[in-house]
């Protein structure tokens, strides 16, 4: 894997745990109670209304933020913990009053936190036993594995590290579909018995639908819980789906909370750009995943430090190009700038152009340092010397990373020493 992309996000869309709950529900699974609030009242009314339907004051709210490690997060206001189990209305409306408005911080977030616009307050359920399952789509097995363990409602990577031996695999041939038997062997596996044992497999059969049906790379229940009853419940869901599968899974991609994203992913995401941002300070913009990657690494072969991952695609147009730019200078981070475009596609005039007219609109101060190949390229590097933008033209891929790698770290020495630095061609 490249160096650069070791950190990165991952680009699968990640549903809140609500609207996971509510796809359970749709396919028949067993879940508990809940309603979802905006504000503290709106907890405190659907609590009252839940002790009502169950019989007993205690509720569960739980922040709906797309962040992991939240039952042992923190909240701005100084609250510790995104789940919390309450024993009245009263109680409920505090706790959310905690949550709703404030960011928490996770080992996920980082310093920047995510914010907390909503909670899923559920009835309170008494799990006699508590398992772990999943389904992810697995490079190892060719395709969807059933994972799953009797220790559930911990921190599964703990488990598959002191104990690997308590974790289950099961690979699904996804031309057959998932068997009976497979369903039944996992579910024994797992420590469920007698009726509950038919219960989860049906349970296990339903999420692989699910799992098929709407694309998903991952189902993730933690933990699926067998209560006092026997009657076996999907306590928590996590769901990620395919980014690929955009185009046919409309409904599922309609519930993405940019929100709960970079701003400028979003702005990415409508300009049809491929965007990552990472932690360097030189921004790159390139066209085809590839060729990005490998400019990625030559920055740093020469030890300079990506501050993106920007893919304009095959077939860019210059106002996309222009928006490429306007992402890359959002990041203060960034102190130069490498283009490296090659045109088979794409023309390389009409990207020159681009470049040109977004330069000039945002008065771009840093150093801009492009290295265009293939059709038209003798037309654009005509555009580039008669523009009065001052762009380095490179030819060679290798002299391009080392010149914006130097001037980078120009910029960085000189605003570190409040010094102002001007650059004026040729260099």
């Amino acid at each position: 894997m490249s160096p650069c992309l070791e950190n990165q996000q991952k680009r699968h869309l990640s549903i809140h745990e609500h609207e996971s709950m509510t796809l359970l529900n749709h396919c028949g699974i067993s879940v508990p109670k809940y309603k979802v609030a905006k504000t503290a009242d709106e907890v405190y009314k659907i609590a009252q209304e839940l002790a009502q339907t169950t019989g007993t004051s205690d509720v569960v709210i739980k922040a709906q933020v797309l962040a992991g490690g939240r039952g042992k997060g923190k909240f701005e206001s100084g609250l510790k913990g995104g789940v919390k189990i309450v024993f009245s209305a009263d109680e409920a409306k505090d706790i959310a009053s905690q949550m709703l408005g404030q960011k928490i911080f996770t080992k996920q977030t980082g310093e920047s936190g995510r914010m907390c616009n909503e909670v899923m307050v559920c009835e309170r359920l008494y799990s006699r036993r508590e398992y772990y399952f999943a389904i992810a789509m697995e490079r190892a097995f060719e395709g969807p594995v059933l994972v799953a363990s009797s220790q559930g409602g911990v921190n599964i990577e703990e488990v598959a590290r002191e104990n690997p031996n308590a974790i289950i695999k099961e690979p699904v041939d996804i031309m057959k579909g998932l068997q009976r038997d497979q369903a039944e062997l996992v579910a024994s596996g797992m420590g469920f018995s007698g009726n509950c044992v038919e219960q989860a497999a049906d349970i296990v059969a339903k999420l692989y639908d699910l799992f098929i049906k709407h694309d998903a790379t991952l189902i993730e229940i933690n933990p699926m819980a067998e209560d006092a009853s026997g009657k076996v419940f999907c306590m928590d869901c996590k769901i990620n789906f395919d980014d690929n599968a955009a185009h046919r899974q409309k409904d599922i991609f309609a519930m993405q909370d940019w929100s709960q994203e970079d701003e400028r992913d979003h702005r990415a995401a409508e300009a049809g750009l491929n965007y990552i941002g990472l932690d360097g300070t030189i921004g790159c913009l390139v066209n085809g995943a590839g060729l990005a990657m490998s400019t990625m690494d030559i920055i740093h072969v020469h030890g300079g430090a990506p501050a993106n991952f920007l893919d304009v695609g095959g077939g860019a147009t210059a106002k996309q190009v222009a928006e490429a730019f306007k992402l890359i200078t959002s990041d203060t981070k960034v102190q130069a700038i490498l283009v490296n475009i090659f045109g088979g596609i794409m023309r390389c005039d009409i990207i020159a152009q681009g470049i040109i007219d977004a330069a000039s609109e945002m008065k771009i101060t840093i150093p801009l340092v492009v290295r265009l190949q293939g059709t038209r390229v003798e037309d654009a590097r005509a555009l580039m010397f008669s523009s009065k933008v001052k762009i380095l033209p490179c030819d060679n891929l290798d002299e391009a990373a080392k010149m914006v790698v130097k001037l980078a770290n120009i910029v960085s020495l000189a605003k570190e020493a409040d010094v102002n630095v001007k650059f004026t061609l040729p260099l």
